[in-house]
């Protein structure tokens, strides 16, 4: 932008170059629209795992150690209806350490009678 006759130069004065190790490496401005939209779409996912803890623990079983437990298949088709990212928030969800379930990635049909717990 600097070599461009067209660019505003205050625009161009203003770029900041951060490297690996400063604390804003990866981030955006603070207080920029990017910085919002990101704040905004981490609420939207954090919502999305709450709910889908709620349905876990409503359409799950209770086991003996205490832990609501449901499996994929029944997970998938009462949660769909409601998004279709069932799988990328159960993700979400275990990386938080909200659910338990193996393998690293669940696939419709396949893992259906996988066993998702609650924690």
């Amino acid at each position: 932008q600097r070599k461009n006759p067209f660019s505003n130069d205050r625009l161009a004065s203003k770029l900041v170059h951060t490297h690996r190790g400063d604390p804003t490496y990866g981030r955006p401005p603070e207080g920029s629209q990017t910085e919002q939209r990101g704040k905004d779409a981490h609420s939207h996912v954090g919502k999305e795992v709450q709910e889908l803890c709620l349905i876990i623990r409503s359409t799950g079983e209770v086991g003996e150690d205490g832990h609501v437990s449901v499996t994929f298949g029944q997970l998938f088709e009462t949660y769909v209806t409601i998004s279709n990212k069932v799988v990328g928030i159960l993700l979400r969800a275990r990386k938080h350490g909200l659910v338990h379930f193996e393998g690293e990635m669940l696939w419709q049909g396949k893992d259906d009678d996988v066993i998702i717990t609650l924690l």
